[in-house]
């Protein structure tokens, strides 16, 4: 059964401690997103067409927004794995330099002498409850290790940082705004497109052109992050955090949250610690 065994959020994003034992929908976060295996059976990540190999001397980068999903190959034990969820204005103000978006130059990450050295330091800090500065110290650290790996073997890493994102269509931007605005709401996708002056072929078209992920999987994710915003500041039930983003039950709102996190909504409550940091 998949379990969380500590999740930490503060300025940083979030960091988790998973252990899983199911594969995860495809799905995609706004922050930067980084996977390391710290114990347990060998599995996959797909990232966008690529799947890549996810074992000890191995992790994955996901830049924001990219499509991603957790594929188990071994079913029969969980595998533990350290996910961060790392904030791209986090790691701007922190790295303090122009180059500094969090868009990784490459999927595979090595997973060198001192990347490990830093993943087991977070994985028992957390684990040990540590002081937050000393987790969020080092989650720094790995990332910006991580990341400027990422662009070394790349051809264009020393012009990465002037990579801008396109300009969108405006009926996109309209579309975005709508599902933002409506994100508690039982929203039919088709009356989005329709609102935002498209037909449905023609709005999942452009809005894949120029976002990057279909209009679902930006949805599910709006969803989440309410979701996860729900569980962790306040006390509302579960059940009622379900039906006001538009599921129809608790059974339903608890399958979705493990297709994307791959725990209950529940076990996710449990664990989840502040890092309260100036």
């Amino acid at each position: 059964m998949s379990t969380a065994l500590a999740v930490h959020h503060g300025p940083f994003g979030r960091v988790a401690l998973y252990n899983l034992d199911r594969s995860l929908a495809l799905h995609a976060h706004r922050e930067g997103h980084l996977i390391f295996h710290v114990h347990g059976p060998a599995a996959s990540i797909r990232v966008d067409e690529d799947v890549f190999p996810l074992s000890k001397g191995q992790a994955i980068a996901v830049s924001p927004w990219q499509p991603h999903n957790y594929i188990s190959v071994d079913e029969s034990a969980p595998t533990l794995f350290l996910t961060l969820y790392i904030k791209p204005f986090w790691f701007l103000e922190a790295s303090r330099q122009a180059n500094a978006s969090l868009r990784f130059g490459r999927n595979p990450i090595d997973v060198t002498e001192a990347v490990g050295r830093l993943v087991m330091k977070i994985s028992s800090g957390m684990l040990e409850d540590a002081d937050d500065s000393f987790v969020a110290g080092y989650l720094y650290e790995l990332t910006q290790t991580c990341f400027d790996q990422s662009w070394q073997w790349v051809a264009d890493g020393a012009n990465f940082a002037n990579l801008a994102p396109p300009a969108r269509d405006f009926r996109v931007r309209n579309s975005v705004k709508l599902m933002k605005q409506s994100v508690t709401e039982r929203i039919v996708l088709d009356n989005i497109a329709r609102d935002s002056g498209l037909s449905r072929p023609h709005f999942y078209k452009l809005f894949r052109q120029q976002v990057g992920i279909t209009p679902n999987i930006y949805l599910n994710t709006l969803r989440m992050e309410s979701a996860i915003d729900r569980l962790t500041t306040t006390g509302s039930p579960v059940t009622d955090i379900g039906l006001d983003l538009g599921f129809s039950s608790q059974a339903s709102f608890s399958r979705f949250f493990i297709a994307n996190a791959g725990i209950a909504p529940s076990d996710y409550r449990r664990v989840v610690h502040f890092a309260e940091l100036a």
